[in-house]
């Protein structure tokens, strides 16, 4: 298809995309697609937008990807006016500015969209959130985009935002926070990046220096995906089991536990519309929720009685003033957050997912459950968050939120196994349109071929099929997907080795044992990745300081005393100090303190890629920060 455009229409075609991909997750949906048109002054009904989408939704979702867009644009373009002019209007209508791009990740140049909008609302929830930390308070409050750009300079507050999503996922010693020389400032960003990847956030295409210049689609980028992931993280049935009440009549409760948060997050809104006997129910964040009756309605259903939340904004014309009522109403239990009016009548999909994730946070109002012993099962294993986290991580597309559902298909699979040896998989046998009638059998051919190149890969797959994948039995999917990330993570350190992007070497564990006893020169020694002594902490952090001489303070590490509260507390400084140095470590220090060998294999894999013995050879590391 891309043959059929010229290099300026194909320009063109991913800018008019990106303007109306105003959620930034690489789809057009229907409420998208909508407003835009609207911004031009092309008003289509709702049907019309519908059958336009379905002529080129070949995948029969509801939204467009890249590649069915780019049928509807060469097909539509001029009847739609699609183009520069169009562009450009969406994006002053909306609010939108545009900045060059001059990263390694994009052509120098070319242009990003920012939503000032946005800007404001993570400026805002940064201010809330982080007010009473004393690390931050020179930096607050932060009072225009600009400002928020400049924040971010030293990693400070993108660290301490990563705490507040999800709790000690940095260890505080490990941040540097006074002598903020440019190194030291560096040092920071790299840690809070590669912690970024280790909670499950696509930083593929930022470094310290983009955040170091406050490039502001890069770092508004990665600050969305942060607050995006701890505004998500309890929406599931482990945290709060009353999300049963949402189960549609026929459905179990693994049907919930298949759903999206975002899914989820309609259902129980739609869920308090029914209760509250309106007669609406919304289907997404865009379109749905422009004229505030929704929201207005839940606010009154979900508020305590005693904080005198009303229905009165119904009673003002639909539009901004309408929206500002409803806000108002929600300022009154503290809820508003991410939303401004123009926010909410604009329709922007990211800041409304946002505004109503904080509003089930605060005020679910849903049954209690008696029965807690039936959901202790239900919550996600360390080991399932640990490969889901680092899936994401990789930029593949789509986003897996539940392991054994979302990658039942094995596209993800396939776009992991391409990075690891680009061209191994023959795409002509990969199914990645379902039709309704074949959709099992076609998922089962991918899970097949899936195998079949695990075994080339020389995975130990015995009595493990496709059908166990397509089923997603929960031990095998999980030992496939293993030793996916140990492919992928040796294969760095191959390609490293070989210094080019074949990686033909072989990596033995024992190889890397012996290179990390070498590198310690006698201050520490391992037998092996479940040799005990491992299990303090103090070997991973002897050997970065071995990489990287004078790093690791070691005032704040006990090597005596050792109770369990003392080596987790090493473990957690290890790990970030291993990510500090550029290693994309996604094991946690739990992994560390109870001596697991497969996840300590991959932090002393990740700890060679930064040997400069290795990084020398003329590749970059995909472990890097």
């Amino acid at each position: 298809m891309a043959g059929e455009f010229t290099p300026d229409q194909l320009k063109e075609l991913c800018d008019v995309f990106e303007t109306i991909d105003t959620e930034g997750d690489g789809f057009i949906q229907l409420g998208e697609l909508g407003a835009a048109f609207k911004c031009v002054g092309i008003d289509l009904p709702g049907y019309a937008i519908r059958d336009l989408v379905k002529q080129y939704d070949q995948n029969q979702d509801g939204k467009l990807s890249m590649q069915e867009f780019k049928s509807l644009f060469k097909k539509e373009r001029e009847r739609l006016d699609f183009g520069s002019k169009f562009k450009t209007m969406v994006q002053t209508r909306a609010g939108i500015k545009t900045h060059g791009g001059t990263s390694q990740a994009s052509s120098e140049g070319t242009t990003h969209s920012v939503r000032d909008g946005e800007a404001t609302a993570f400026s805002n929830w940064i201010n809330r959130n982080l007010a009473e930390d004393a690390d931050c308070k020179k930096y607050l409050p932060i009072d225009s985009a600009e400002g928020l750009y400049k924040s971010c300079f030293d990693g400070i507050i993108l660290c301490k935002l990563i705490n507040q999503s999800v709790p000690d996922t940095i260890s505080e010693d490990a941040i540097n926070k006074t002598n903020l020389s440019v190194y030291r400032r560096s040092e920071n960003i790299t840690l809070a990046l590669n912690s970024a990847a280790s909670i499950g956030c696509n930083i593929v295409n930022i470094d310290a220096v983009d955040v170091q210049e406050g490039k502001p689609h890069l770092i508004l980028g990665v600050l969305w995906q942060i607050i995006r992931i701890g505004l998500l993280s309890d929406i599931n049935l482990a945290h709060n089991p009353g999300l049963v009440a949402l189960l549609l009549e026929g459905e179990e409760i693994s049907d919930l536990q298949k759903l999206s948060p975002e899914q989820i997050l309609l259902r129980w809104v739609n869920y308090h519309l029914d209760r509250a006997g309106a007669n609406r129910s919304i289907k997404n964040f865009t379109e749905d929720i422009k004229d505030s009756e929704a929201y207005t309605h839940l606010l009154n259903q979900i508020a305590p009685r005693d904080a005198n939340v009303t229905l009165g904004p119904l009673n003002t014309p639909a539009g901004r003033e309408r929206a500002e009522a409803m806000l108002c109403e929600a300022d009154k239990i503290g809820c508003r957050s991410f939303v401004g009016a123009k926010d909410v009548t604009d329709g922007n999909a990211k800041l409304n997912l946002a505004f109503v994730a904080n509003l089930f946070n605060n005020y679910p109002a849903l049954d209690k459950v008696d029965n807690l012993e039936d959901f202790e099962a239900i919550e996600e294993t360390r080991e399932e968050k640990t490969y889901r986290n680092w899936m994401n991580s990789m930029g593949v597309n789509p986003h897996v939120h539940h392991l054994y559902t979302d990658i039942r298909d094995c596209l993800v699979i396939f776009k992991i196994l391409d990075i690891i040896q680009p061209g191994v998989v023959n795409w002509n046998k990969v199914v990645q349109k379902f039709s309704k009638m074949k959709v099992n059998f076609e998922k089962l051919e991918n899970c097949n071929y899936a195998v079949e190149l695990g075994i080339k890969q020389k995975f130990s797959l015995i009595g493990i099929g496709g059908q166990d994948m397509l089923e997603g039995n929960p031990t095998l999917t999980l030992a496939y997907v293993w030793q996916l990330m140990k492919a992928y993570t040796l294969s760095i350190l191959s390609k490293l080795k070989d210094g080019n992007t074949n990686g033909n070497s072989i990596i033995a564990d024992q190889e890397i044992i012996d290179w990390a006893n070498k590198k310690m020169a006698g201050r520490a020694k391992f037998s092996s990745f479940k040799d005990p002594s491992l299990g303090d902490g103090i070997t991973v952090l002897t050997l970065i300081d071995s990489l990287r001489p004078k790093t690791v303070n070691w005032d704040v590490v006990k090597k005596t005393g050792l109770t369990p509260e003392i080596r987790m507390a090493n473990a957690k400084y290890a790990v970030s100090m291993a990510r500090k140095i550029g290693a994309r470590v996604y094991a946690l220090p739990e992994d560390i303190v109870e001596v697991k060998p497969k996840m300590i294999m991959t932090i002393f894999a990740c700890l060679m890629s930064q040997d400069p013995d290795f990084k020398g050879r003329g590749m970059t590391s995909g472990m890097e920060g």
